[in-house]
């Protein structure tokens, strides 16, 4: 429940701090100190440290590579926030539980029965609902939310491939070294850079790569200790998190865009959750 409130935080954050920065100045300070959480953990980790401190791990380069792919999730879902209203960007977001359905059969194996193939489609009925294309309130920006759902949904899948010898931060820590250096190519290819000339601003960067790196180690940590489908739920309080954030801080309150697509899309990813404890039990 706290990493979900600290995800929304941190949109809020992105929200506000780009109407003045680059998104791609964002995504770079965004991983760079959100490596701050991660070292953090890592100081606290006894077995970790019991085991001679190691920093490599066997799987180093898909450790490496995980953050390339949360470089585009973010980039495509930092766009989004600047364009959209927080709590559509965010409801849109939430088609990565039925992306992880789907991706779960190729990567991992796993075989989705009739149930599960019709959550994901109940699911994708009410984000088509929510983007609503054809109509006038369409715009291209509603795309970028989905792709940024799909790359988190690779790089949430891809926990699955490390052994459980190795602690999540050390995990976090990898993808946030590699988005870091990815965000720095990006910045310099774009030439995108706005100048931090104050105490201030330079508090409101790190507190949002402290917030989005914590969210992230407490989310991974949470499923690495407990049964997904138990914690699935929870995820959906970032709805009425991000709507109350963007109804306080932005005056948005998007009920037209939202509704009633985000009962279909929550419909869908509850759907899932029972077949889950269904086929569990």
């Amino acid at each position: 429940m706290v990493a979900i409130l600290l995800f929304d935080i941190q949109g809020a954050l992105i929200k506000h701090m780009g109407a003045r920065y680059p998104i791609e100045q964002i995504a770079f300070f965004r991983n760079v100190f959100g490596i701050l959480p991660n070292l953090l953990f890592l100081y606290f980790a006894t077995r970790w440290r019991a085991s001679g401190s190691p920093w490599k791990i066997k799987r180093w380069k898909l450790g490496l590579g995980r953050g390339l792919i949360l470089i585009c999730a973010q980039l495509s879902f930092y766009y989004s926030l600047q364009h959209m209203q927080l709590a559509t960007a965010t409801t849109l977001a939430f088609a990565g539980p039925f992306f992880v359905t789907i991706l779960s059969v190729p990567l991992l194996g796993h075989k989705v029965g009739p149930w599960r193939i019709f959550a994901v489609l109940l699911g994708f009925a009410g984000v088509v609902l929510v983007m609503r294309p054809g109509s006038d309130a369409f715009t291209q920006v509603a795309i970028f939310p989905i792709i940024a759902a799909l790359f988190y949904s690779f790089t949430s899948l891809s926990t699955r491939f490390f052994s459980e010898e190795v602690p999540t931060a050390l995990i976090g820590l990898y993808a946030s070294v590699g988005a870091a250096v990815a965000a720095f190519f990006v910045v310099l290819y774009m030439g995108q850079w706005a100048p931090m000339d104050s105490i201030s601003v330079w508090l409101w960067f790190i507190g949002m790569g402290a917030v989005g790196g914590c969210a992230v180690l407490l989310l991974i940590t949470a499923y690495r200790m407990a049964d997904p489908s138990s914690l699935s739920p929870f995820e959906y309080f970032g709805i009425p998190f991000s709507f109350f954030l963007g109804w306080m801080f932005f005056n948005e309150t998007p009920f037209d865009s939202l509704f009633p697509g985000v009962l279909l899309i929550v419909a869908g990813g509850f759907l899932v959750i029972w077949r889950e404890r269904k086929v569990t039990t």
